[in-house]
């Protein structure tokens, strides 16, 4: 395997310590969303000339198999104001068919360059996937298969919310016709007032039943529900009436995202929540959830009452557990291979131009290619295995061709010492207590130029948006 060989801000050293407490103290922004400061910490690695960039997927992509596949829908009923990811305007909102055919071209142009891959994993995300009419996805789940090889065991996984489900449920039944077998629908948090502070008072509690009938009707018996917590106006009471009402949903999982403000519209509220009120919030949920059945080990934010079941999609468990590649498609979508990182067009501005232009002209629609060194891949590979609290200690090696031990010896060494890691046979684990530190956690693992900006951060939210923003 051939990495690029680090920079200078990547060849420092740290105390584990320093580190560590540098996660705890930033723990907005140190978390599983690498890295940190896209144009201090990946800028030196970014390759800036497009003509080089199709020549540089396939050798990318050279020997990459299995590999799972995402594709992007952009388009919701209206932006939340939690909302990090890359999701356009209303009027914007208007042109899905055009979109849609040019994911498909996209899709096209990746099967020309890298050939018919074994997909282990495949995603359809936003966004709100369900916003665009059925037959837009019909013909997108058709075109995967006659270009790629999708297993046959594999379960392809989409995206909903309350209302939609609810409203249209002939969308949903045709989801289940067209092959999809698992279904997620954001419900998040249920308190009336915060849903109007957060822009999603549309998809509130006189939707949720409804939806569930429609969603089981249609035959899917893989449901997750996603909440969310860490809200600046949240109080402990409400968190508790939204895990009873997730619970009488009656999901299959249902997966506890804490609130990331980097990069949303109420990035300046961050300051006002602190770790010891985001730990009783989880603590909580995890106790309360366990009692229903629905099991995670410690650091794992899906919490599954089917056994033996990750709670995850196939495409989520493949990226976590074995790192295994993936191939992201449409706007502002992210592609990770061992080697490199890249970023679709419209990952900053979230506008459709720039991503069509590039389609219609026949290229490779990316924004941001970056051909990274081995503690980038890593420490990637690494905040992604937390979403499961566990890093694979077999796929790690396999993938790196070195092992845990020898790439993090000091790091791992504080960690099991101060008893927030534990090994494993197969993995090396979190314990309850890493859990409760899980972004000092995160930044051990992450490559030394991150590090040193989390030592140097500041706290000022809207500086680290002006750097993470400066990609190009």
């Amino acid at each position: 395997m051939k990495w690029v060989q680090p920079c200078s801000a990547d060849r420092q050293i740290f105390r584990p310590q320093d580190v560590f407490e540098a996660g705890e103290q930033h723990h907005h922004i140190s978390n599983t969303a690498y890295p940190i400061a896209h144009g201090r910490t990946w800028g030196p690695y970014r390759v800036a000339d497009r003509g080089l960039h199709r020549d540089r997927v396939q050798a990318a992509f050279h020997g990459e198999e299995p590999i799972c596949l995402y594709a992007h829908i952009p388009f919701c009923e209206k932006r939340c104001s939690f909302c990090e990811y890359t999701v356009v305007n209303r009027e914007e909102s208007k042109q899905t068919l055009p979109y849609m055919q040019r994911l498909e071209q996209e899709l096209r142009f990746y099967a020309d360059l890298i050939g018919q891959r074994r997909i282990v994993g495949f995603d359809i995300g936003g966004g709100t996937p369900s916003f665009v009419p059925a037959e837009q996805i019909d013909s997108l789940v058709r075109l995967a298969r006659q270009r790629f090889d999708l297993a046959p065991a594999m379960r392809i996984s989409i995206e909903t919310t309350p209302r939609i489900a609810a409203e249209s449920p002939d969308k949903i039944r045709a989801y289940r016709q067209m092959g999809i077998e698992r279904i997620s629908m954001g419900i998040q948090v249920i308190q009336p007032d915060l849903l109007r502070i957060l822009n999603r008072d549309s998809n509130g509690v006189e939707h949720h039943f409804r939806a569930v009938e429609n969603i089981r009707a249609a035959g899917f018996s893989d449901f997750n529900v996603d909440l969310m917590y860490g809200f600046a106006h949240q109080t402990l009471e409400s968190w508790q009436a939204t895990v009873e009402h997730a619970l009488a949903l009656d999901p299959e999982a249902i997966t506890l995202y804490r609130m990331r403000y980097k990069l949303t519209r109420i990035s300046d509220q961050a300051d006002q929540v602190t770790l010891d009120q985001v730990r009783v919030l989880s603590r909580w949920a995890k106790q309360r959830l366990k009692q229903a059945g629905y099991l995670a080990n410690p650091g794992k934010n899906t919490y599954c009452r089917v056994p033996q079941d990750t709670g995850t999609s196939d495409y989520i468990s493949r990226r976590v557990v074995q790192g295994t590649p993936y191939l992201g498609l449409g706007l502002g979508a992210q592609t990770f291979t061992d080697t490199t990182i890249s970023y679709n067009d419209g990952a900053v501005g979230k506008n459709l131009m720039p991503y069509l232009r590039s389609v219609d002209a026949g290229q490779l629609p990316l924004q941001d290619f970056y051909q990274l060194p081995l503690a980038h891949m890593m420490a990637k590979m690494i905040c992604v295995s937390f979403y499961f609290g566990e890093v694979n200690r077999a796929a790690f090696t396999r993938k790196f061709e070195t092992s845990l031990e020898e790439a993090y010896g000091a790091e791992i060494a504080f960690a099991v010492d101060q008893g927030l890691m534990e090994w494993k046979p197969q993995t090396l684990s979190m314990t309850q207590k890493g859990e409760d530190h899980f972004s000092g956690l995160c930044a051990l693992f992450h490559a030394p130029s991150v590090k040193g900006y989390l030592l140097e951060y500041a706290g000022d939210m809207s500086r680290d948006r002006r750097l993470a923003l400066k990609v190009s």
